[in-house]
Formats: structure tokens, sequence, C-alpha cells
């Protein structure tokens, strides 16, 4: 084909087909040809030569040309000119600018075509590959319908019209299958960019896929009247949902219920019979625990707050429902509301209770030198340790029934003689291992502390400093039953991970590693004022 014999309107025709078959910009296509036009006129004027081919979008008309740039020494002949040569194009050139020069039309070898094609085909695939890409990321987090194109090793490929999207195995419900042609519902929850193109990723066990569910199928969930606080799925089997009203007048169970269980039978006729548990979310915590854990009923609710943990006490004869099969209930109620749950029946309570009130009752009568009745009144009174009956205000021992004012004093002088002594026998040891006296310097770091480290061999302020914050608080490797815990130097301390973080920081500006923050001088705002204009 002659390039220049090529009907324009044709060309222009060819254009518009593509751009619309692919849903792209028309005047991507014709950029692709352009390029491909020129690289089989290199072939045909030399690889050298800088050819550029420019089609008209309004016309089709075809020029060919080759840039050169002025220098005043020419070094290469297929793009440079001298400055007396450019001048005969254009009187005005001057060295540096680049002069245009229509080159004479051509024929298309078999070669060349075939060569211009693959340019058109690439170009065209990858402005589709960008298309796509832009179009499904932005709809992250939406149900999207699709047909089964087909199944590959377990990975369903779906067809979602103008792109197509990928279901792994693991993101299926267990023991669900699909076939060729089959309409499928899913939850795009990733676009990724790829070398062979931007990949969907879909899925039908993510726990936001049965949030969007019940969107659909509940209008209150979808005005926002009534909002999904938390999801936690075991994929076609059992889930727990959480869910609130900002309307006092609308029950929000009731309402993802629905008028004999419609609504949420439709959920679950979606996700293949998984048993579904609708909860009132509450802000306090102990609260929501309590309805997560349903159908269990629950005695006591203890949080301890600073190790992310709580303990639910349970009726003996509630600790399988609790529980549930293989861990299911408490694990889902686990992962709703974000903290972990040990469950304990009453009598395992009771038992572990006298156990620790036993063990502080022992521990006051070696350190205080009191007979039993004074270490159980101590222990029952709630005192966990001989610091806390050292530092209590002087009058509050006194005030525990059994004891008088000067009992207390006593009792009070022995527990400060007690930590004096402990504390000269740490300090001791701590000089014994080698630990210097400036790790005192530390904010919260203990003589007990400065024991533990020594014999860690962190034994200055650099050691310290060259310490990670799991090297002092320990930290777990895996998850579930496999994990395995790796204990830290100071483990047994109490110590959290902000607190160790701040000790390694105060270390490392000890040691001149770093600069000390600043501290913002009193009275100075939280915004710096404007700085005024010259």
């Amino acid at each position: 084909m002659a390039v220049v014999s090529a009907n324009r309107l044709e060309l222009l025709q060819i254009a518009e087909a593509v751009a619309r078959e692919k849903v792209i910009d028309r005047s991507i296509v014709i950029d692709a040809m352009e390029e491909a036009i020129a690289k089989a006129a290199r072939s045909r004027y030399g690889a050298e030569t800088d050819v550029h081919a420019e089609i008209d979008p309004k016309t089709g008309a075809l020029r060919l040309s080759r840039h050169l740039v002025v220098v005043d020494q020419v070094e290469n002949d297929a793009r440079e000119v001298t400055l007396d040569q450019a001048r005969r194009y254009n009187p005005g050139a001057l060295v540096g600018d680049v002069i245009s020069d229509t080159l004479p039309p051509f024929d298309f070898g078999r070669v060349a075509a075939q060569s211009a094609k693959q340019v058109i085909v690439q170009k065209v695939r990858d402005a589709e590959r960008d298309r796509q890409f832009d179009e499904y990321k932005d709809r992250i987090g939406e149900i999207v319908n699709g047909l089964v194109k087909r199944v590959e090793y377990g990975n369903v490929i779906v067809d979602l019209g103008r792109g197509e999207g990928i279901v792994r195995r693991d993101e299926m419900i267990p023991r669900e299958t699909f076939r060729p042609g089959d309409r499928i519902r899913t939850y795009l929850f990733d676009v990724r960019r790829e070398v062979r193109g931007p990949q969907i990723f879909l899925s039908r066990s993510h726990p936001q896929f049965m949030a969007k569910l019940f969107g659909q199928e509940v209008p209150e969930i979808y005005d926002g009247i009534v909002e999904v606080k938390a999801v936690a799925r075991d994929p076609g089997s059992r889930a727990k949902i959480a869910v609130i009203s900002r309307d006092g007048s609308i029950d929000p169970v009731g309402a993802c219920v629905g008028m004999r269980g419609s609504r949420v039978q439709a959920v679950v006729g979606e996700l293949q019979g998984e048993k579904i548990d609708i909860i009132p979310w509450s802000e306090d915590q102990a609260t929501f625990i309590v309805n997560a854990l349903q159908p269990a009923e629950v005695v006591k609710v203890v949080l301890d707050e600073e190790a992310d943990r709580i303990e639910v006490v349970v009726p003996d004869d509630q600790l399988s429902l609790a529980i549930g099969r293989r861990g299911q209930n408490v694990r889902l109620a686990s992962q709703l509301t974000g903290w972990d749950i040990d469950i304990l029946t009453e009598a395992e309570e009771s038992e572990r209770r006298q156990k620790e009130f036993a063990e502080r009752t022992a521990v006051f009568m070696e350190a205080l030198d009191v007979d039993e009745t004074v270490g159980q009144l101590l222990a029952a009174e709630g005192f966990r340790n001989v610091e806390e009956i050292a530092y209590v205000e002087a009058g509050e021992l006194a005030n525990i029934q059994g004891l008088d004012e000067e009992s207390g004093t006593e009792i009070q002088a022995r527990a400060q003689d007690h930590l004096a002594r402990v504390e000269s026998e740490f300090d001791a040891k701590r000089q014994e291992l080698g630990v210097q006296d400036e790790l005192r310097e530390i904010d919260g770091i203990t003589t007990p502390m400065l024991v533990a480290l020594g014999e860690n061999d962190v034994k200055t302020i650099e050691d310290l400093a060259g310490c990670a914050t799991d090297d002092l608080v320990g930290y777990t490797e895996g998850r579930g039953p496999e994990a395995t815990r790796h204990a830290g130097y100071l483990d047994g301390f109490e110590v959290s991970r902000t607190e160790a973080e701040a000790m390694v920081m105060a270390a490392r500006v000890h040691a001149g590693w770093i600069e000390a923050p600043a501290e913002p001088a009193e009275g100075d705002s939280e915004e710096a004022e404007a700085p005024a204009s010259a």
C-alpha cells in the first residue's frame, strides 16, 4: 500500500472504529498509527533517521518528514545539518533549531506492514489497560456483577463487561462451585498494575462483601440511618455483624432482619447458607463484648486495656456455647470487637482468685514479717504488691478493719524497709554485672530493670541505644496456634511498647545519636503566625 495513496477517510474510519471497540480516545489510536507509519518509514529511509508521521485528525491527510538538528559541525548526517545548509530551508535558522524536511512517499513491504501492525496493536492494548485500570481503581469497595468466563485451578475468571477480574481459590466460599456462563456477584477489593495488564481482584469471602450485601438489601443502611460498624466472618459457616442506628426510633437489628427475616435471608442465600448473628454495637466495650458473644450468657467482664485483653466469666453450663465449635464463636467475637478474649467459667475464676489470694498473702507474710491473718487482711483489701502498701496514704491502712493506726504505721515502715533492702540487693547485683550508673538517668528504668538488662549484656547507654523495641518487650512471630512468643529483656516488668520505645529514644539522645525533640516555648500557639508580606 502506498502511504500517500491511502484513502484519507479510511484512516480516520479505522481509528474511529478501533477507539469505539476498545473504549479509548481516538487520538490515542491516531498516535499509534503515526508511530507505526514512522517505524515503517525508518526501515525505508534508515534506522538512524528521525522520521515523523503526522495524520491530520480532521482530513486524514498524511505527512512524512525527517527532523534535523542545526549544529556547527555535523557528526551524524542522518540527524544533523550545518547552519549554512539549514538556512537554505529557513533563512532565520540558528544553531540548536530543528529543521523539518518533507520525505517522498513510499510503498509498504510485507515486513514493514507487519511491524507497523504490531506497533498499533501494542499501543492500543496499552491504552486499553490504562483505561481499564483508571476505571476500576475508583470502584474498590463495590459489589460487581459478572459472568464466569473460565475456571483455572480453582480460580474463577470473571468477565465484568469492560474488564476481566479474578476470584482466587482462597477468596471463594468453601464448597462453592461455578461453571462458565454462571452469573456471579463479588466484592472488588483491589486493583493493581502488573506487567500483563491491570489485575482486578475479586472476593466472595471478604468480610466487607457481607456488609455491602446488607447495604443492598437494607434501605436504612443504604440511606445511612443504620451503620455497619464491624464485620467478622468464617466464610461459608458463620458470621457476626455489628450495627448501630442513628435514629432512636429505628431498631438496627430489626431493620437488618426484615419482615419475617426476609432481608437477612436474602444475604444468607447469596452466602450459601452462612449463619449470621446481627449484634447491636455499643460504645461501651464491655457491653459490646457481651453482645458479641451471643447466644452465650456472660456473668462478668474484666478489661485489661494496657494488654488489650479481656476476661469473660460465663456460667459452667455456658462454656461450650461461648467458645463455640472449634472456638468459632469466641474467635469471631474477638475479630468483631478487636479484643483478645479469654473465656473462664465461674468455677475456674473462683479457683484462680483463691490461688492469687494465697500467693499475695504469702508474699506479704514473708516481706512484712506478719502473721497469716494480717497478710489475708491486706490481700483482701486489694493490695497487689508491697510497693502499694509502702506508698499508700498513711491513714488508709489504719482504716482496714482489724488494724489500728499504730499497726498501719508499723506495717508501712516494714514495707518501706523491705523495698530498701531489695533495692540495695539489686543495686549490688547491678554493679556486679557492670551496668553503668548513667542508665539510671533514663526515665522509667528501675534498678531491677537494670539487672535484667545487664543479664542480657545491655550495660551502657550505647548498648540501650542500639536496642530495638522488640528487644525490650519481645514479639510474637506467626499467628494462631502456631504463633511463637519471643521474650524481651524486660518481660515481667509490665513495660508497654510505647514506654520501651521512649526508653530507647531517650538513650539515643543521651548517646548523642540524635537530637532531643524541641519543646514548645510557654505561651506558643499550636499554629505559627503567618509571616508578614514584604
